[in-house]
């Protein structure tokens, strides 16, 4: 193991966490509400650590890192980030209680959007901003991370992306990262850009713009409000939201074929069709069912029903409404789209439309070979097979997935919450969607949860916006031997 190594790229990565404070620092300077001390000196902690790492332990040579050293350096990474991004809500007080602190910013930095903060509307802007932030360079980073580093790693089923999606370097992406990354920037800066204009037209003030614009393409689901988008009452913010929640939940090397004109292979992707087709039918079948039970304006209802099935599917978390008193289909639909997620290679957590696809082509080849067991099949994704290998992987990541979500909620049940409260808090962090039933519903936080569960619950949305195999493996004794 190159500790050296590992130690100095967290040192850079550090450092430009640090570096990144300075946004909300001149928000935090423009109004004045006292944060502009905490902001100060989290970022002086952050960048001074950063650096210390960086220049204490700079190689001689150029690095090449191996798949263990690749693994350790992604989930730890990930958990500096939320415990030097803690720093602002500790200092200030926003939050005093450490676990606090921490669960929030590791629920920005997975995109996860569970909160503890009990009236948001108090917090100074400069960490409001801060918080947005969070959500917007942690939504960009795993899209870097699914499509750039974890195939590299062989992290099971990313090798997909091979497979049917058109990349913005051709064939491999992997020996070029730096190019891979730069090109996927550029296409979140750009679609973040146009909701920011959007968002504007429909009078929200530049700071409310861009820290919802933050959340919405990582699909983070931070508001600037206790109510979310309910707050705004307006139905043009509510389809924006929607549209750019839609898109964000999409593979960004779609979106960047269509920039470039590769309008073919957009339309022609099965993973997009599928997603499409999931939003399609889950808006109608929860708008007929709100119009039984709650609304009498079918507007009303399909308004509500496509945002909060969006917000749902992608993993934002956003709500227009309490969906927690919606009629039980509703809200069986809504915990469904929570397993679901988005599309690989996009900001959105949970299994992810990709492998659900697959497993259902999987499993319908199985009862097919029952019927014609000497039949010669294969599961295909487009027109290419996918391998034993891959699928054995997807199949491995699917149980595994569902195993942390069993134990975590019998933890969860242990430490006095009553079933739903405990089920769906899992479920919406390791799925990283944010506010789940009960307890964590819509109108309610992640405040009255114990500190033990807080923890829990953050090392779910850890391992959920880290693919599960990143995180566990660390775990595995086999993974620290030489």
């Amino acid at each position: 193991m190159k500790v050296k190594s590992i130690l100095y790229i967290l040192g850079a990565f550090l450092f430009f966490l640090g570096l990144a404070m300075i946004f909300p620092l001149a928000w935090a300077l423009y109004y004045g509400e006292g944060d502009l001390k905490a902001l100060a000196l989290s970022m002086l902690i952050t960048m001074a650590c950063g650096g210390i790492l960086y220049f204490s332990f700079k190689p001689d040579e150029d690095i090449t890192l191996s798949h263990r050293e690749g693994f350790l350096i992604v989930a730890t990474g990930w958990f500096f980030a939320g415990f030097f991004g803690a720093l602002p809500y500790f200092i200030h007080g926003v939050l005093p209680c450490f676990t606090d602190a921490f669960f929030e910013s590791i629920s920005g930095f997975t995109t996860t959007g569970a909160t503890v903060i009990k009236h948001i509307e108090g917090i100074p802007h400069g960490i409001l901003f801060w918080r947005s932030l969070t959500q917007w360079l942690g939504g960009m980073g795993i899209i870097i991370l699914s499509i750039a580093i974890l195939p590299l790693l062989g992290v099971g089923g990313m090798q997909l992306y091979k497979a049917e999606l058109p990349s913005p370097v051709k064939d491999k992406l992997t020996p070029r990262v730096t190019e891979t990354a730069r090109t996927l920037w550029i296409v979140y800066f750009i679609i973040s850009t146009v909701e920011f204009i959007m968002l504007l037209f429909g009078g929200m003030d530049v700071f409310n713009a861009l820290c919802h614009t933050f959340t919405t393409m990582a699909t983070g689901g931070f508001s600037t409000s206790d109510a979310s988008i309910a707050h705004f009452h307006s139905t043009y913010i509510d389809a924006v939201i929607t549209l750019f929640m839609m898109i964000a939940g999409i593979n960004f090397t779609l979106h960047y074929s269509v920039l470039v004109g590769n309008f073919k292979s957009f339309f022609e992707n099965s993973e997009l069709r599928f997603y499409l087709g999931i939003i399609l039918i889950a808006i109608i079948v929860v708008t007929f069912n709100l119009r039984s039970h709650i609304f009498e304006d079918v507007g009303s209802c399909i308004r509500y029903a496509s945002f909060q099935v969006v917000s749902m599917l992608t993993t934002t978390g956003f709500t227009t409404d309490n969906f927690d008193r919606w009629p039980s289909l509703s809200k069986t639909v809504l915990l469904l789209l929570m397993f679901i997620g988005g599309s690989a290679g996009s900001t959105g957590g949970s299994i992810k439309c990709l492998r659900i696809l697959l497993i259902l082509k999987h499993s319908y080849m199985e009862l097919y070979r029952l019927v014609h067991p000497h039949a010669v099949t294969a599961v295909k994704l487009g027109k290419k097979i996918v391998y034993p290998e891959t699928m054995a992987s997807i199949w491995g990541f699917f149980i595994l997935y569902l195993a942390m979500t069993v134990a975590a909620s019998i933890i969860m049940t242990a430490l006095g919450l009553d079933m739903m409260t405990a089920f769906s808090s899992v479920a919406a962090t390791i799925g990283n969607v944010g506010p789940g039933f009960s307890g964590v519903g819509a109108a309610s936080t992640y405040s009255e949860i114990p500190i033990l569960g807080k923890w829990v619950l953050s090392f779910c949305m850890l391992a959920g916006r880290l693919e599960i195999y990143t995180v566990m493996i660390l775990l595995i004794p086999e993974f620290w031997k030489k």
